[in-house]
């Protein structure tokens, strides 16, 4: 029995990146040594153990045949005669193929420390084309290491597109196109994972609804980039520089997907995107399985993205609805999230814009939520009178912060 750190842990530690987390294979054992020895069995489908000290992953060496389609269509012999090469030929890419024994020794057989060097995310072997998950798995990667200088090796990108045309990515599991996507926007270049997988065909298929977005065009007086997609990503990166939190960057990437439904008469206006746009997030978010705290932020920003844009035309009631209905005066974070997306899609136009519709919304938030109900409840009122007086009395508040403004800028 002998066990090797292998995967993301060795490239990384390579490219002298931060090592999140270690697995390790083992060769030469079976389940019930393992067990013997206090490992923990997690996995169904094929033996993973914890180890009993660490509770690092330990993967018995494997060989796997596909069976069927999609994700699940695979028969994996894990008997104690394979190989930790075998093991290694059945990884996605080259630099995800590399072990490392217990004395620091690398076993690199597929060359992955060749392609570490050269800056490539090439495939190991054919068997590439049997796991549709592998597509998206090598977009985020994309995203992950676009920063250092990696591209798609031509051949894999090929591959890619030849995965899409046979149709095997239609086989892909909701929950697992999500969670690459939800990694993808931890890393360094999110936009780097919706490129990879447009450039392969894969992007209509995952994500349609982003894919669509291309080839819209907008009005060339407030986007000098014109196309509807380039503008997402171009925010999506804005978004990125500003919020490491991937809730905030979800919401930036879906929050124009409106613009694909307007009616082309209308181009390059988009005149309701922000209403048409909710529609397609629910559609989006069940379709993936979207967690509940992401799906509801992006309707927030998709629904109020364009008042906050137009603070300077709107009147004092319709500024307080805005607060009111975006939950502001209770979830002041919230609030603020929505006004980092907004200032991220002013920067998708203009990287170098100021975004001064942000300081005057907080300032308005902040004198607004100096009104208390309290304050109505002791002159008597009640009820329903409650919610009206305070709304009435934050109206009066935000005229006379706009007839402040307006007085000065005479």
């Amino acid at each position: 029995m002998k066990t090797y750190l292998v995967g993301g842990a060795v490239r990384d530690q390579l490219l002298n990146y931060p090592v999140k987390e270690r697995d390790w294979v083992v060769v030469g054992a079976s389940p019930d040594e393992l067990l013997q020895q206090g490992y923990q069995q997690v996995g169904r489908d094929f033996p993973v153990f914890l180890h009993p000290k660490t509770r690092e992953e330990y993967a018995l060496a494997r060989t796997e045949r596909k069976m069927g389609a999609g994700y699940y269509g695979f028969s994996c012999d894990y008997n104690p005669h394979v190989t930790l090469e075998e093991d290694l030929a059945r990884r996605d890419l080259t630099i995800n193929a590399i072990a490392m024994d217990s004395e620091g020794k690398i076993v690199d057989p597929y060359h992955g420390q060749d392609d570490l060097h050269a800056k490539l995310l090439r495939h190991v072997s054919p068997a590439f084309v049997e796991d549709p998950v592998r597509v998206l798995r090598v977009a985020r990667f994309a995203a992950r290491y676009h920063h250092l200088g990696f591209k798609l090796a031509n051949e894999t990108r090929l591959l890619m597109y030849e995965m899409v045309k046979r149709g095997e990515l239609e086989h892909l599991v909701p929950e697992r196109a999500w969670q690459e996507l939800q990694r993808s926007l931890g890393e360094k270049n999110p936009e780097q994972f919706i490129q990879t997988l447009r450039v392969c065909g894969a992007l209509r298929v995952v994500l349609p609804e982003v894919d669509a977005l291309f080839g819209v065009p907008n009005p060339p007086r407030y986007h000098p980039e014109v196309d509807s997609g380039i503008h997402t990503l171009q925010v999506l990166g804005a978004a990125v520089a500003m919020s490491e939190n991937p809730v905030i960057r979800f919401a930036a990437l879906v929050h124009d997907l409106g613009k694909a439904c307007t009616a082309m008469n209308t181009w390059p206006s988009h005149p309701g995107h922000e209403e048409l746009g909710l529609v397609v997030i629910e559609r989006l978010c069940l379709r993936l399985r979207i967690p509940a705290e992401y799906r509801k932020f992006a309707l927030l920003v998709c629904r109020f993205h364009l008042k906050i844009h137009r603070l300077s035309e709107l009147r004092a009631g319709t500024i307080v609805d805005v607060l009111e209905q975006s939950d502001s005066f209770r979830r002041e974070g919230l609030f603020e999230n929505l006004l980092v997306v907004c200032e991220a899609d002013s920067k998708g136009k203009d990287c170098n814009s100021g975004y001064p519709q942000a300081k005057h919304w907080r300032f308005l938030h902040e004198e607004c939520a100096k009104i208390s109900a309290q304050s109505l409840i002791d002159e008597g009122h009640q009820g329903e009178a409650i919610k009206l007086g305070l709304h009435q009395r934050r109206v009066s508040c935000a005229q006379h912060i706009i007839s402040a403004w307006e007085k000065n800028e005479k």
